[in-house]
């Protein structure tokens, strides 16, 4: 064989292996990034948090407050051995926030617009607040639907938040515990809101405020101590 001949087979043979590992290496970082920077939209989601680990935040899971006052409130997992599904929950633990501050718990990486979410909600302590609720349609932590009991107020409402201010669509009285599971049931399709409390309707409101996909969550308000358990979604056609 000649050696510009040989030469001609190195020099394609390197070529080739040159591109395969470039393009390897772009696949990677794609791929990387449609895991970390794309959402899914819709279908179904839920979380136990039974196999995270307690005293964390369980991963892709984030922290904020609407409002600030003091501090980031206090969320971790927590073993509860009376919890809906043992034997560990999601729980905002301390928090020395007042007011008008909202603390909230948002799942990352997934997103939806028409919807049916359930979250079983125990009331701890609070002061000032009792009680909470799941958020839905979630933008950021000053945009967001919220449904949530209050056994201090004892009553059963439904809020917008746009632009970090709360505006209340509906509002049911009842007498409510604290230290009782609770099971709140929220469906959403288009504009139209209805509300279950343990299987019960309770509230029906129509708002448009929010009509884009948005995460899902969990709130408490000021110094709410609050347990949540078995949060579930799924997507909802009109």
């Amino acid at each position: 064989m000649s050696r510009v001949r040989f030469l001609g087979k190195c020099f394609m043979g390197w070529g080739l292996a040159l591109t395969l590992a470039c393009g390897c290496a772009s696949a990677q970082r794609t791929n990387g990034e449609q895991n970390v920077k794309t959402p899914s939209d819709g279908g179904t989601a839920s979380w136990r948090f039974d196999r995270d680990i307690p005293g964390r935040v369980p991963s892709n899971w984030s922290i904020h407050e609407t409002n600030p006052t003091q501090s980031l409130a206090t969320w971790k997992v927590l073993l509860d051995a009376g919890a809906p599904s043992r034997r560990q929950v999601m729980a905002l633990t301390r928090s020395e926030n007042y007011n008008g501050t909202y603390n909230l718990a948002i799942a990352q990486g997934r997103s939806f617009r028409d919807l049916e979410l359930s979250v079983k909600v125990k009331a701890v302590a609070g002061k000032e607040d009792q009680g909470g609720g799941p958020i839905w349609r979630c933008r950021d932590e000053n945009h967001y639907y919220i449904c949530r009991f209050n056994p201090l107020e004892g009553n059963y409402r439904v809020y917008v938040v746009s632009g970090g201010k709360r505006r209340q669509l509906e509002s049911a009285n009842m007498p409510l515990d604290v230290g009782r599971w609770y099971t709140l049931r929220i469906e959403m399709v288009g504009e139209s809101i209805t509300c279950y409390l343990d299987g019960k309707k309770m509230l029906e409101a129509t708002d448009n405020t929010l009509t884009e996909t948005g995460q899902v969550g969990l709130w408490t308000k000021a110094d709410a101590v609050t347990s949540f358990d078995d949060l579930e979604v799924k997507a909802k056609g009109k």
